[in-house]
């Protein structure tokens, strides 16, 4: 018998139809004799209609209003799974994030997890009830409702798994694991029966969507098991540990691709101690979220400094670098929001060489120019055209064979 907690994406639990499915498997897993504790989404895309309300009937959208309304999504689908377990012989509990004890900081629309006090979580389990939450909400400690952002009922179903000391935290979702790139680009992408949390973390960084990246963080720090796994087939997916790979694994375990960024370029700079400080602290103070960043080799005591932000920001990014450029006696910017960045994910590069060489050779024999280029122990990042980031992709995933079995 296990403890696992089980959450549900928004098109796992869309329509009546998938709660009832869920329902079913739930009660399955409790005649199996797990104990389970669920975490769902909101139905489907009823976020983004929440976010379309807002903006329809308010210009100023207050904080604390918001993440009342957004966090109503969740709630209701919690309430529809519970109606649905009792009608298939599974007594549940639903409950609020303030309910299953989330207490997170003051912040609306992305707050942060400061405490969990499960105590009518386990109350529930200890009195054979399957307790469902809803996710992605809390309440802070000024007592007002709060929304942990996209990708909150990750964080909610990891972070429930480690307060009651859960076997494992699966992730239900409607593809049916972690595959070696998106299957959309690549149709013959292969779904990995394990990775580690490194390389899932640097895949979750460089593109892939699902799950949230925050999620994977906190699984790692506090060393809950996932299973990121299918709710249409119900099949085994991929699990996700702390386990290094053995010397057989593939030195590269997948490719990731992100259209999401755009490039600003802050021209003929002082080649001065104490520039880029200024630079990246003035985008720092204006909440722009920097990452890939490259600086020109100096030539007659000028140099350039190029960075990625996401293309949200590229508007207030480019209007920082406006004013640093004509504070230090630069010479202009310029911004493009037409780049991709490919990258390859795997913990096998650590100890063999040339991995950069490949990719590198295989873009040039694609006729790819590459743009950027960063690094980290087990990633290689590198900079393109929009256009070209799926041939990119596709190109390198047959160079490093990830087509083939493991």
């Amino acid at each position: 018998m296990a403890l696992l907690v089980q959450k549900f994406g928004g098109t796992s639990v869309a329509d009546p139809d998938r709660i009832r499915e869920v329902a079913d498997w739930v009660a399955r897993r409790r005649k199996a004799g797990d104990q389970i504790v669920l975490v769902v989404s909101a139905m489907g895309k009823e976020t983004d209609e929440l976010l379309r309300l807002a903006d329809a009937v308010s210009g100023t959208r207050p904080g604390r209003e918001m993440d009342m309304l957004i966090t109503a999504g969740e709630r209701k689908a919690a309430a529809l799974v519970c109606m649905a377990l009792h009608d298939v012989g599974v007594e549940a509990d639903s409950f609020t994030g303030s309910q299953a004890g989330f207490i997170t900081d003051t912040t609306h629309m992305n707050a942060k997890i400061v405490e969990i006090k499960p105590d009518r979580v386990l109350a529930a389990l200890e009195a054979g009830r399957t307790p469902v939450l809803g996710g992605s909400q809390g309440v802070s400690v000024d007592k007002d409702v709060t929304f942990l952002g996209r990708g909150g009922s990750d964080t909610t179903a990891v972070a429930i798994a480690h307060a009651i000391g859960a076997d494992a935290c699966e992730l239900y979702t409607d593809v049916s694991g972690v595959y070696t790139t998106d299957p959309r680009v690549v149709s013959e992408a292969r779904k990995m029966n394990s990775i580690s949390f490194d390389e899932l973390l640097e895949m979750t960084a460089t593109g892939c969507p699902k799950p949230a990246m925050r999620s994977v963080e906190f699984a790692r720090s506090h060393g809950v098991t996932l299973h990121i796994r299918s709710a249409f087939t119900w099949e085994q997916g991929t699990w996700v540990s702390e386990e290094e790979p053995s010397m057989e694994d593939a030195i590269i375990s997948a490719v990731t691709h992100d259209t999401s960024e755009a490039k600003v370029t802050v021209n003929n700079l002082p080649d001065n101690p104490g520039i880029a400080a200024k630079l990246f602290r003035n985008l720092a103070d204006a909440d722009v979220n920097v990452d890939m960043i490259v600086q020109n080799v100096s030539a007659y005591g000028q140099t350039d400094i190029s960075f990625t932000v996401p293309k949200e920001e590229l508007e207030s990014a480019s209007k920082v670098c406006e004013d640093c450029s004509t504070a230090m006696g630069g010479d202009g910017v310029s911004a493009d929001s037409e780049i991709a960045r490919v990258s390859v994910v795997g913990a096998g590069m650590k100890s063999n060489p040339g991995v950069a060489a490949t990719m590198f050779e295989t873009l040039a024999a694609a006729g790819i120019n590459i743009e950027m280029i960063s690094t980290s122990a087990i990633r290689i990042s590198c900079v393109v055209r929009e256009s070209e980031a799926e041939r990119a992709v596709q190109e390198i995933h047959q160079a490093f064979e990830l087509h083939a079995p493991a």
